[in-house]
């Protein structure tokens, strides 16, 4: 793709950039939990059965694996980004995620290599997504100048999360018309959204000239990726235990993943042009901004799927739905988290132009912290009213944080160097959340182990079911229920199967009926979820701690508003563009502080 003139921008440009980004992010966002939703339909359509033995695999890989690629990319494509252009890495993103969606559609197998078809599928798009989510920050740090960059990163942050509960939605409304249609909807707005970055956006960012750091690159890459696979086998059953993480292959993973972690880092410090920049970790701002964001990620991303499991597994059937509706309506349930974000993300944004956003970090990683707390003294079959207020408070406290810490971040770090930025910001998000889903699943599976195999073996037998049969199923891995009920499945149906032929046509009725299972669960659940909510208390505390730490802004941010005509005059000095092709826009050209004789705009 041959470089573009650089012509001139305009005062609108920077709302173009901030659009197509935003468009770029969303469409991403929707299809990481758009596939949650339809799973089940997913499944149904292509003729395996995801809990049968052997098939869990499959069902993780369908959803983490857009996860697990997107985090291990992001770094090296922002790097890109600053040696070749951010808007043509981000062009290329837009162009992958389209021509992935579209091999998604087209799909006509069925059973295991169905499944593979669309795991390799998946992992394409995630290949995409992570050249958007790479560079996307980038260019909006670019187009816009620090005194307005809160309120751009806020709005594009209610794309980056509330996308992904829009997805829930929309899954469930196009999944049980045909699951098709999910990966359909993309394709047209992904070839919309390139060919409009292809003529709309201009890379007005300083080019990096360096070499590509291959040892870096490999070490990183194969690190993260053992570390990740190990957390998505560990969420799997191993020998007699409820989860893998005894399993060897696990351990292995682990283990081996954070050695070459630490090699990685060691080989950084001594490669000319490392990929992973680590002295940007010596700014105040942009270390203890990623373990601020690092933390409330975590909090974050693993309770999106409690919150599915208590309204599918229990809340939702007690209420009158049935299985089959319950994924549709758990992502209805859950808007009034994405409304509370959309409300305090872009006013957090103008507010920390204004004020500077150590109030917006701080307070709003307590108050996401305050709102588990809550979340642990909430009935397990509540008032929908409380509910969905603590929900709004937890998403309006994430809201608060998000783009004043993202801008604290991008503000802190030199202008070359906002590629490579971005994508590591972006890979501590996205790696948290494949980390949380592991952390919470696990603490509870743990809480569930305690208390779930007496409840069912009880509840089973006082309603018909052999000594026998109940004790097998009450020894079954407590994660097989979590899964049942997050698919929307029947979970006594899946559990009981053939056993159900011994039972009165009565106790058939009751125990796969929608009260059964849920007050079955209830306490079990109960004492998970508090295990669970408890881990996310703690990082967020930690997490205001570190944004509090991240020091006063300074004074080159605060001026940096002039620092557009200063990356022209870069980009042309590197000779990326002849001088007679380079125009000066309107409004750094009357920028009279520029020296006259600044190197590649004097002829």
């Amino acid at each position: 793709m041959p470089d573009k003139p650089v012509r001139a921008l305009g005062p609108n440009y920077k709302w173009i950039a901030l659009s197509n980004t935003t468009l770029g992010v969303l469409m991403a966002t929707i299809n990481q939990s758009i596939v949650l939703i339809a799973l089940p339909d997913v499944f149904r359509g292509i003729g395996l059965n995801p809990l049968g033995p052997g098939n869990t695999s499959y069902l993780l890989w369908m959803f983490m694996g857009f996860l697990v690629v997107s985090a291990v990319l992001v770094v090296a494509f922002g790097r890109l980004g600053d040696m070749f252009g951010r808007v043509r890495m981000y062009n290329i993103g837009f162009a992958v995620f389209s021509v992935a969606s579209i091999f998604l559609t087209v799909t006509w197998m069925h059973g295991v290599a169905a499944a593979l078809w669309l795991i390799i599928w998946r992992v394409v798009q995630g290949i995409g997504g992570a050249f958007l989510f790479a560079n996307s920050t980038a260019i909006l740090t670019d187009a816009f100048p620090a005194n307005q960059r809160g309120t751009a990163l806020g709005l594009n942050s209610i794309a980056a999360i509330s996308g992904s509960f829009i997805g829930l939605v929309l899954g469930g409304v196009l999944a049980p018309i045909n699951w098709h249609l999910i990966f359909l909807v993309s394709a047209p707005i992904g070839a919309f959204g390139t060919v409009w970055a292809y003529f709309m956006l201009r890379d007005t960012g300083v080019r990096k000239r360096a070499k590509m750091d291959w040892w870096g690159n490999l070490l990183f890459a194969v690190g993260l990726i053992s570390i990740l696979v190990g957390i998505t086998y560990g969420l799997q059953p191993y020998g007699g235990h409820a989860m893998g993480w005894t399993s060897p292959f696990v351990l292995g993973s682990m283990i081996g993943g954070v050695v070459l972690l630490v090699v990685f880092v060691f080989v950084e410090t001594k490669v000319e042009d490392p990929l992973f920049n680590i002295s940007l970790f010596k700014i105040r701002a942009f270390a203890f901004g990623n373990i601020a964001s690092l933390m409330l990620a975590m909090s974050r991303g693993g309770m999106q799927f409690m919150l599915i499991i208590w309204l599918q597994g229990i809340w939702l059937p007690l209420h009158g739905y049935s299985y089959s509706q319950t994924p549709l309506w758990a992502g209805i349930y859950l808007l009034p988290l994405t409304v509370g974000f959309v409300v305090s993300a872009p006013l957090s944004g103008v507010l920390s132009d204004k004020f500077g956003p150590k109030a917006f970090t701080v307070g709003g990683s307590l108050l996401t912290a305050a709102t588990f707390l809550v979340l642990i003294f909430v009935p397990v079959n509540f008032s929908y009213w409380e509910f969905a207020l603590v929900l709004a408070l937890n998403g309006f406290g994430s809201g608060l944080f998000a783009s004043p810490n993202r801008a604290e971040m991008m503000n802190s770090v030199p202008a070359n160097s906002r590629g490579a930025a971005g994508g590591m910001i972006a890979t501590f998000m996205n790696s948290a959340a494949v980390l949380s889903i592991g952390v919470f699943f696990s603490l509870m599976v743990a809480g569930l182990t305690s208390k779930l195999p007496t409840a069912l073996f009880s509840g089973l037998t006082t309603n018909g079911v052999q000594t026998t049969a109940a004790t097998t199923i009450s020894h079954l891995p407590p994660i097989g229920v979590l899964f049942s009920a997050f698919l929307g499945y029947n979970p006594m149906q899946q559990l009981l199967g053939p056993a159900l032929n011994g039972l009165s046509p009565a106790h058939v009725s009751y125990v796969t009926g929608r009260e059964f299972f849920p007050h079955l669960i209830t306490a079990p659940f109960h004492d998970g979820l508090g295990v669970a909510f408890g881990f996310a208390i703690a990082v967020g505390v930690v997490a205001a701690i570190a944004s509090a730490l991240t020091g006063r802004p300074s004074v080159t941010d605060r001026a940096e508003p002039e620092a557009l005509g200063s990356e022209l005059a870069a980009v042309a000095g590197e000779g990326t563009f002849e001088p007679s092709e380079l125009v000066i826009p309107d409004n750094v050209a009357q920028d009279t502080s520029q020296p006259a004789d600044k190197p590649g705009i004097s002829g």
